[in-house]
């Protein structure tokens, strides 16, 4: 674990149970088991926190067993650049970078915007998911939550979607929504669904396809803008979206990082995409790295700790879906 006056890693699970349930296409989830990596040395303390990848076979325990094996790597002084050559993208890279952005704050005294090279963060309109379900229940939560976001992600899954999105425009009217597909609309006519969706103002269109079948969206001429998610994970993955999809989500746990999604964010505008920053479901601690790379974003889907039944000392505030930049108390 490092000698004294060295750096110490240490990771540990967590558990924050999920704010009734969280039901996407691929199961529902009543609990969020999240990884917290602490570097410490001399007093200073960085925290970073991430989720496990599922669709990657990622469990918070091989994440932690994956965090836990570099400790020797920062005792001797790793930064941010070694995670990059020497680590896989995916969540434990992710905690490590943000406990290190964390801790060259707090030693160094400055903010880690400002270590990044950015401006001061400003307040962002977060999305607020609404689970998958039948119509009625859609619409009903639908109805709840545009009493308080005016930004709605709608989780659809294929069949029916045409139905979903229409009850909860009904429970919503004024609501902005967008919508995000969790690869189920593989095998459908992916023009005329997204035709469909345009009476009822939908923005944006998530994942449409499955990873790796991106081809499919060749020569497709979409009403609404597709955006890549599962499709993209990190730099490597924007030459194949280019040219299918009109715009990216970069979550840090997927990018491996701060350091890479600031760098993903960077070269996928270069290419002419527009960016999404989402997050997987966390607390406050997960989300305050991503609120610095949302800056850049049309479309911010960082909600995760609102879905959860509690959250953090210091948590980041929302204020009907805005989320206010993180304290330094909380990170950074």
């Amino acid at each position: 674990m490092g000698s004294v006056g060295r750096r110490q890693l240490t990771a540990r699970i967590e558990t924050w149970p999920v704010a009734g349930s969280f039901i996407i296409a691929r199961g529902a989830k009543t609990h969020v088991d999240v990884v917290v990596v602490e570097i410490a040395e001399r007093g200073d303390v960085g925290r970073g926190e991430a989720t496990a990848i599922y669709y990657h076979g990622e469990t918070a325990e091989s994440v932690m067993a994956q965090a836990q094996a570099m400790a020797g790597r920062i005792s001797e002084g790793a930064d941010r650049g070694d995670l990059l050559r020497e680590m896989p993208r995916g969540a434990a890279r992710n905690a490590i970078d943000a406990a290190l952005w964390d801790f060259e704050a707090k030693r160094s005294g400055t903010p880690a915007w400002s270590l990044a090279g950015l401006a001061m963060p400003n307040p962002l309109q977060s999305a607020f998911t609404i689970s998958l379900g039948d119509p009625d229940k859609m619409e009903a939560d639908a109805r709840a939550a545009a009493a308080v976001y005016p930004l709605l992600k709608l989780k659809l899954a294929g069949e029916g979607d045409i139905a979903r999105v229409a009850a909860v425009r009904r429970g919503a009217p004024q609501a902005r929504l967008i919508v995000d597909a969790n690869e189920g609309w593989t095998g459908r006519d992916i023009v005329a669904e997204a035709h469909a969706l345009v009476p009822y103002g939908v923005e944006l269109v998530e994942q449409p396809v499955r990873a790796g079948e991106d081809h499919l969206l060749d020569g497709i001429n979409s009403p609404i803008l597709l955006c890549a998610d599962e499709s993209c994970q990190d730099r490597a993955d924007l030459a194949r979206c280019a040219g299918r999809y009109a715009a990216v989500n970069i979550k840090l746990d997927k990018a491996g990082g701060l350091t890479e999604a600031l760098a993903l964010a960077a070269e996928a505008r270069a290419l002419g995409l527009e960016l999404m920053v989402g997050c997987m479901l966390s607390t406050s601690l997960g989300i305050a790295p991503a609120i610095l790379v949302a800056q850049q974003a049309r479309w911010v889907d960082i909600d995760g700790p609102l879905l959860l039944t509690a959250d953090r000392d210091h948590p980041v505030r929302f204020d009907r879906g805005v989320a206010q930049p993180a304290s330094s108390e909380l990170w950074g």
